[in-house]
């Protein structure tokens, strides 16, 4: 992962920010074609906020999205979706630790409700469009979820 990262941020051309028409604000690292690439701070007209990595001026790589509802995301994106390991607090309190594809709950994880219960029968193994398809212990994909978790709320804190 350390390979992919430095060798996405090589095409940073500049830092600065951008105000766009709709209210959006950007800011980050820029690449030469004028895209966000690197490091990052994006603020959508509608309140969401996403801080974390850009690649060709999409969310790649490690970020943390906020919603405007109080729901966030901590953890992998490709292409601008969710998509890999982390975690998602859904605003009511309950969580989802695990695999995501597509910007879907998609692999194995592990659901915890506000109650900080797992529910009964526990909620936990394969999930296949955000339904619990089969039941599995999966301790290991949740201890990297957390792990991914926790890498993408360092990489945001740290200084540009």
């Amino acid at each position: 992962m350390a390979s992919a990262v430095a060798e996405g941020l090589t095409g940073v051309a500049k830092t600065g920010g951008f105000r766009y028409e709709d209210g959006t604000r950007y800011i980050g690292d820029w690449n030469q074609k004028g895209q966000k690439h690197g490091m990052g701070h994006l603020l959508l007209a509608d309140g969401t906020r996403y801080d974390g990595s850009f690649q060709n001026g999409i969310c790649s790589g490690l970020g943390i999205m906020n919603f405007p509802d109080g729901s966030k995301y901590e953890g992998e994106f490709m292409q601008g979706w969710f998509h890999g390991n982390g975690i998602f607090w859904r605003s009511d309190g309950m969580k989802y630790e695990g695999e995501f594809r597509g910007g879907r709950i998609w692999g194995l994880g592990l659901v915890t409700f506000s109650d900080h219960t797992n529910g009964f029968p526990r909620h936990e193994g394969f999930f296949q469009d955000c339904k619990l398809i089969r039941k599995k212990k999966c301790p290991d994909i949740i201890q990297r979820a957390q792990k991914i978790a926790l890498m993408a709320r360092v990489q945001c804190e740290q200084p540009n």
